[in-house]
């Protein structure tokens, strides 16, 4: 599949397969998360991998949106680490673009996978904290939890021309030429 295929027939997935996520796999994926752009290229992410379905249905019992955790083979926290931080308050946006990638790359290999937001809820960020040992420096942003699909979402058109300006807010940008 094309980068554009993938782009738009990526769905959030919430409903899983019982099989394992082989390694080479999850390598495949978490390569690609760390391709994605940061801030001054600091890179500042770390990734834990969580292959344990007692802990991920212990997460998904805590937080009502990470519910699906619980039928999943596989999670991948990602999250950022203060000490490598080279733009102070860009973490999250370095973060949220490796979890892009995460989730392309899942797609593109077969997998389902759905972004359960941790940042900025404190509640999940230490409960996630404490589950993964994370020291202080180390904030979890998002839990991405992967699989194989046990479903097939439809894609829905997305596009909203009316979100489109041109120069100016409030001025539509116009596509004819």
């Amino acid at each position: 599949m094309d980068l554009l295929e993938g782009i738009r027939t990526r769905r959030s997935i919430r409903r899983f397969q019982a099989r394992p996520v082989p390694r080479g796999l999850i390598r495949t994926m978490i390569e690609a998360a760390m391709f994605a752009p940061s801030a001054r290229n600091a890179q500042p992410w770390q990734f834990v991998v969580i292959d344990d379905r007692q802990v991920l249905a212990s997460y998904g019992k805590k937080h009502p949106n990470a519910e699906m955790a619980k039928d999943a083979p596989l999670g991948i926290l990602v999250c950022g680490d203060l000490r490598l931080e080279l733009s102070p308050g860009y973490w999250p946006v370095d973060c949220a673009a490796a979890v892009q990638n995460l989730l392309l790359a899942a797609h593109a290999v077969g997998l389902g996978a759905v972004w359960t937001g941790v940042y900025p809820r404190e509640d999940r960020m230490r409960t996630l904290r404490e589950m993964c040992g994370l020291p202080p420096e180390v904030q979890p942003h998002s839990l991405v939890v992967i699989g194989y699909p046990a479903e097939s979402p439809p894609m829905p058109d997305r596009f909203r021309a009316d979100r489109v300006h041109h120069l100016r807010f409030g001025q539509l940008y116009s596509w004819e030429a």
